[in-house]
């Protein structure tokens, strides 16, 4: 009997120890989902400094990635999370949590970190978000975006990017170069959220309904795109 009991007390803790982890797991995904919405209103705020209304009216999809994370000692690292949500006939999808990271070698030294965002600019951009992963400038062409509520830009990102990029840091928003880091779906989170793992795909396409956890975040961005494309 005792040793039914210890065998017993050993399962409760476990159990409570999983349920404890998966909760704090929970309230990551739910304070990084907050602060993607953060980043999203505090650059429409700025229109005449963040992204123009045209090219968010023509956005296929919109991945923020707060607080991302550049650091350098002769080799580089750059490494963050974040979420990504895409247009479909229905709305703005479920978002699916991603991760952005990249190296580079050179004598260099020094850290930063800051908020980014990647926009989806045609159908190979959405082809490539729905990709498992892929490299940024290699499988998919980036350019740094212009900013500015009437930005003139040149042609050659309405012609050939299929993700424009942008930073923000200590309040400043600018394109940004991002050429090799990888972006790739977070399994690990999506299975958290969504409680089994889901293909990148069946989100993105809409095919799932958006957690409780995640509305926030998807109807800013939603905001973001119906105001843009009333003011075309």
């Amino acid at each position: 009997m005792k040793k039914i009991s210890a065998l017993a007390c050993v399962f409760a803790f476990a159990a409570s120890s999983v349920a404890a982890h998966a909760a704090d797991d929970a309230a990551k995904l739910s304070e990084r989902l907050s602060n993607a919405q953060a980043v999203v209103k505090e650059v429409m705020a700025t229109p005449d400094k963040g992204i123009p209304t045209s090219i968010l009216a023509g956005a296929s999809c919109v991945v923020v990635i707060p607080s991302f994370k550049k650091g350098a000692f002769v080799v580089g690292g750059q490494y963050g999370q974040g979420v990504a949500t895409c247009r479909t006939p229905k709305g703005w999808s479920a978002p699916v949590f991603v991760q952005l990271a990249g190296g580079s070698f050179g004598f260099q030294i020094g850290g930063q970190s800051t908020d980014l965002i990647l926009v989806a600019m045609n159908q190979n951009g959405l082809s490539d978000m729905l990709k498992n992963k892929f490299k940024i400038g290699g499988d998919a062409a980036a350019s740094a975006g212009p900013v500015g509520r009437n930005a003139q830009a040149g042609t050659d990102w309405k012609l050939n990017a299929e993700f424009l990029t942008y930073s923000r840091s200590k309040g400043l928003f600018a394109g940004i170069d991002l050429d090799g880091t990888v972006l790739s779906q977070n399994q690990d989170d999506t299975r958290t959220i969504y409680g089994a793992d889901v293909p990148f795909e069946t989100i993105l396409k809409g095919n799932k309904a958006t957690p409780p956890a995640a509305i926030p975040f998807v109807r800013t961005v939603a905001h973001a795109f119906v105001t843009s494309k009333d003011a075309q």
